[in-house]
């Protein structure tokens, strides 16, 4: 009997120290198994400039068509792993254009020759894309605020954090009634922006933080769902109507002879650097347009004369580049699509040149 329980005792210490083995080694060799069971604090996002194939197009044709050599195609091929074979893309195939000298650069010389009074109608189909998928949750400045259609103000277990499926009340407006499955962008307007010299009113921020679906409603309120959490939302966000963007922006040419100034980043950051989402102070009424790109600069000062007392400007210093993607009447939201250096709010941007 006790020979049979030693027996027993052996059995399972050597049981317990293989287990401990096991899970030992799994912790050594798995570690991003063990890492994808916890909670992504973070938002992943797509973004960059993309070229749909057609017919015909060859790695060493949309490397002339969009870099000037056809010689770098090359590096065309390296961008995008997608490519087994460099001598065979098809229509419909996504290639990713890789950066060269500013967004501009991408802008594709038909482009450039596209009449702007055909503006509405549909674009040519080999024009190039910038893709950003985010883009339902980047705001906007505007002189007048949009007119609200409602407020969350309660949520279902009193949850200090509102996000992505929690159940919200909405106090709905006596002129906009809800329908059940009307879907809702939530937002909060933050402290009006004045222009610093002239002290002249640019407009409230709208500063987006989720979408919501009506699911029920009540005499006096509604019940809403929240779908997408861009940010935390909040008792006492607004609710406009939402509408769908098309993440897929055709590059467009830009207004010639435009300058302006970027007036400060959606986060209210103190810097920027590249993929930064800005507000530049340029809209509708300035020529500014969905998918234009703009150089930013810098106009360096020089001293001349015998005794350096002549100040003169000297040719601007182009440092990084943005794009548009969404337009206000005075005002327009943009990405930083590259900087050298850092980028700070007040920092001037201008047409590229020719």
């Amino acid at each position: 009997m006790m020979k049979k329980l030693g027996v027993q005792m052996f059995s399972n210490h050597i049981f317990r120290v293989f287990t401990c083995l096991i899970i030992f080694f799994s912790m050594i060799f798995f570690p991003f198994h063990l890492a994808a069971q916890q909670p992504n604090a973070t938002v992943d996002h797509e973004s960059g400039f993309y070229y749909t194939v057609q017919k015909n197009d060859t790695l060493w044709d949309l490397s002339q068509r969009f870099s000037d050599s056809a010689w770098l195609w090359p590096d065309l091929w390296k961008d995008n792993n997608q490519i087994m074979n460099p001598h065979r893309i098809y229509p419909g195939m996504r290639i990713r254009l890789y950066l060269q000298q500013g967004a501009e650069g991408y802008v594709d010389k038909t482009a450039a020759r596209w009449p702007r009074s055909q503006r509405g109608s549909e674009p040519p189909a080999k024009l190039p894309y910038y893709y950003y998928s985010p883009i339902d949750s980047i705001g906007f400045i505007s002189k007048p605020p949009v007119t609200p259609h409602g407020y969350i103000f309660k949520v279902k277990d009193d949850k200090g954090l509102i996000s992505t499926g929690d159940l919200t009340y909405i106090m709905q407006q006596k002129d906009t009634p809800y329908a059940l499955g009307g879907k809702y962008t939530v937002y909060r307007t933050l402290a009006p922006l004045t222009d610093k010299k002239t002290k002249a009113r640019i407009g409230k921020q709208h500063y987006l933080t989720g979408v919501v679906e009506i699911i029920n409603k009540e005499p006096r309120f509604a019940i809403a769902k929240v779908i997408r959490s861009f940010r935390a939302i909040r008792i006492d966000d607004l609710l406009m109507p939402y509408k769908k963007r098309d993440p897929k922006i055709i590059l467009a040419a830009s207004q010639p002879g435009l300058n302006g100034k970027i007036l400060l980043t959606e986060e209210h950051d103190s810097i920027m650097a590249t993929n930064t989402v800005a507000f530049i102070n340029k809209g509708q009424k300035d020529g500014v347009e969905k998918g234009q790109s703009y150089n930013i600069s810098y106009q360096p000062r020089g001293k001349i004369g015998q005794k350096r007392k002549q100040e003169i400007l000297l040719t601007p210093m182009t440092y990084g580049s943005l794009l548009v993607l969404h337009t206000e009447l005075t005002t327009s939201t943009v990405i930083i699509t590259g900087s050298e250096k850092t980028v700070y709010p007040g920092a001037t941007f201008s047409s590229p040149t020719e």
